[in-house]
């Protein structure tokens, strides 16, 4: 697309403009590519690239680029775009229902929208007490914690390790997945742990985006999570 010659309007040149989302979890090699590229077609072609987080987008590419923080929506915007929906899918959305959603959101558009369609396949006609219920994969991430906490053995790391494949190959980012892993683990600890905790989760974030298959390093954590963990409870009560 951006060898393509952009139009002529008026007898004025103008550019190419390709818009990427999610450029932070562009690999490496991926990010050198992009890089080359906006230099190669610089004179025919401007990329707007959207990202969560400038951190893991290479120096090449921000130096490159003019930044731009967005803040995340507010909880009264996103409400404004659930009534939106509702008024043009003809849905009658009762006093503070949308305002709940929106709260549960954590101020995450995409997440208060798929709360939204979930509740309509749930329960239509909406109720003002209607109950907002969580995203599956939180919930099995939730189980997950509570499998590791029970026990820990290479028994229930083998077990542990086929429910995060299956998180993974449904599409839930790896990184997603650590940090969610991470806080529900850190609900069920320990005060005294939990900065060692955030600290290894931190490691193998970071080892991940360096690596190229994210199970192994998620598998890693929970098993330092697990010799951490058990050494504490040997310590503690023998």
């Amino acid at each position: 697309m951006a060898k393509n010659r952009p139009i002529d309007t008026k007898g004025k040149k103008g550019f190419n403009v390709l818009v990427l989302n999610e450029v932070d979890k562009l690999s490496r090699e991926a990010q050198h590519s992009l890089r080359r590229t906006m230099e190669k077609y610089s004179a025919s072609c401007r990329l707007i690239l959207c990202c969560n987080s400038s951190s893991k987008v290479t120096e090449a590419i921000r130096s490159r680029c003019l930044n731009i923080r967005i803040n995340a929506p507010s909880a009264e915007q996103i409400v404004k775009v659930l009534e939106f929906i509702g008024k043009k899918e003809g849905l009658q959305l009762p006093s503070g229902f949308a305002a709940r959603i929106a709260e549960k959101s954590n101020r995450n558009l995409r997440r208060a929208i798929l709360s939204f369609e979930t509740c309509r396949v749930q329960q239509y006609p909406f109720t003002s007490n209607q109950a907002i219920p969580p995203m599956d994969w939180e919930e099995y991430i939730s189980e997950i914690a509570t499998d590791i906490m029970k026990e820990q053995s290479p028994k229930r790391l083998f077990q542990v390790r086929g429910k995060v494949y299956e998180l993974l190959i449904n599409c839930i980012p790896p990184e997603i997945v650590l940090k969610r892993l991470l806080h529900e683990l850190l609900k069920k600890l320990d005060a005294e742990l939990k900065h060692e905790i955030c600290h290894w989760a931190a490691y193998y974030e970071h080892r991940m985006r360096l690596g190229q298959k994210a199970i192994f390093h998620i598998e890693a954590f929970v098993a330092k999570f697990m010799s951490i963990y058990k050494a504490f409870l040997i310590a503690t009560f023998g």
